[in-house]
């Protein structure tokens, strides 16, 4: 059953606008990320998007910057495999050179502020917070803003807006949440487009110091949680990390998706696995069209 309406080919330009588009290839992604393993061709891809394999492949194509078949290879377990190999110079790279100031990140730049529980509540960052619930390349998101800037992003993995609402407010200690589309609709402009995001971070010393290691990750690198530990200076600690890696409360922005197991197995992701893959994925395609234009997230409520 196709998850669209189906359009005439001569008509197809005009139906659909940005942020049409945008929702559509996003609700393709997240089928894709589901159904890889029976390695689904054009026209089964096509037939389950409501369009013909031409208009399909030139949507995809627009948005994603590869072919829907060569997107399906990048969510393989083999492909984790090499991107695990191809990584380590890079990520040497990255650590060396460390993160100061504004992290480049996708097509934004990423700056934060680190506070530790007590300083959080010294400051009242918990207060008074702001969430409303957006469109994204990746399916449905939440996203959590405070006076200063983001504190909380999280994806709809289980069609439960209420469990996904209540997860992510656990990690912010918020005395008060109210949903406000408009005052979070410019943080997700930027978030999944291109612009300035300032995040503010609530967490323990280690925490902070695992999410901050995650801003040096590049877009199209992967490595295992014991790679990570290894470091910040913290080899043994795997578990540990790994429990970091789980508690972050900003998703995308700090790209806890890309730490892998050993092996190149994806799982654990809080927002669900097939989250993460389709992630992975659609950061490979960019990585290696060179990180073509997003376009403008979409303005879903």
């Amino acid at each position: 059953m196709a998850m669209i309406d189906t359009f005439e080919p001569d008509t197809l330009d005009n139906t659909y606008d940005d942020d049409y588009g945008f929702a559509l290839v996003g609700r393709l992604l997240t089928w894709l990320s589901e159904n890889y393993r029976d390695q689904p061709n054009l026209e089964k891809i096509a037939a389950e998007a409501g369009l013909s394999a031409f208009h399909l492949q030139r949507l995809f194509t627009r948005y994603v910057g590869v072919s829907p078949k060569k997107y399906v290879q990048y969510l393989t377990l083999e492909h984790a495999k090499r991107a695990l190999n191809e990584s380590r110079s890079v990520l040497d790279v990255a650590f060396e050179t460390g993160l100061s100031g504004a992290g480049r990140l996708h097509d934004l730049f990423v700056s934060h502020e680190a506070l530790t529980p007590g300083d959080w509540k010294r400051r009242g960052e918990g207060l008074e917070l702001r969430y409303g619930w957006h469109d994204s390349p990746f399916g449905e998101c939440l996203i959590v803003v405070g006076a200063r800037g983001v504190c909380g992003l999280a994806f709809n993995g289980i069609g439960d807006r209420a469990a996904t609402l209540a997860d992510l407010r656990g990690s912010l200690d918020a005395a008060n949440m109210a949903e406000d589309f408009e005052a979070t609709h410019p943080h997700a402009e930027a978030a999944f487009g291109k612009g300035d995001v300032h995040l503010m971070l609530r967490g323990t010393s280690f925490q902070l110091k695992v999410w901050e290691a995650l801003l040096r990750i590049p877009e199209g690198a992967v490595l295992t949680y014991s790679d990570l530990a290894e470091r910040i200076g913290a080899p043994g600690s795997a578990r540990a990390v790994a429990g970091a890696v789980a508690r972050n409360p900003v998703s995308w922005l700090i790209p806890c998706h890309r730490v892998i197991r050993n092996g190149g197995s994806i799982s654990g992701y809080r927002w669900h696995p097939d989250k993460k893959r389709l992630i992975l994925a659609w950061e490979a395609a960019r990585s290696e069209m060179g990180a073509p234009d997003a376009p403008p997230a979409g303005s879903g409520r």
